[in-house]
């Protein structure tokens, strides 16, 4: 049989999805801003989560991230300690995210049409999962696994249980 289990995360917890959407791609200047920038974030986030692990940084509250890629497009789906450390990473100048978001505003602005970048941003109040096989997924990847019977057998018990 196999094992079923459940996230071990534990805590405040944000989602946020960004995307990309490549309407011309033919405009190798705007595509190429907007595609470039994520890799140096994503970097920045992972170095940051390793330090605060080893107790040398402060943590962004960056937990996690996954990609997805379709058709003309992209989609990364990001695990967040809150909505206040997203907002935070997102308009601090020093770090990588600001001048990169200008950078496409800047590249955007010569063809608009483009290249569609959005973002969705959940506040996670209560979070249930499953998974059976093994490889885990999202958030069990990032934090590890329990039993399925610690948290509940039912994703209703799962979703009411203390701590997520």
């Amino acid at each position: 049989m196999v094992e079923r289990v459940t996230h071990a995360y534990e805590g405040p917890l944000a989602v946020f999805l960004i995307g990309l959407r490549v309407h011309k791609p033919w405009r190798v200047g705007v595509v190429g801003s907007a595609v470039r920038a994520m890799p140096r974030m994503i970097v920045e986030l992972e170095r940051n989560k390793a330090a605060a692990a080893r107790g040398e940084a402060e943590s962004l509250g960056y937990l996690g991230s996954r990609s997805t890629v379709h058709g003309l497009g992209t989609t990364m789906i990001q695990w967040w300690r809150s909505v206040d450390d997203i907002y935070a990473y997102a308009n601090a100048t020093p770090l990588e995210h600001r001048p990169a978001w200008l950078a496409f505003y800047r590249a955007a602005g010569t063809d608009p049409s483009a290249v569609t970048i959005w973002h969705e941003t959940y506040a996670v109040s209560s979070a249930e999962s499953i998974y059976a096989g093994p490889a885990p997924f999202g958030l069990a990847a990032i934090s590890g696994t329990v039993p399925v019977g610690r948290r509940g057998d039912s994703a209703h018990e799962r979703i009411a249980a203390p701590g997520r």
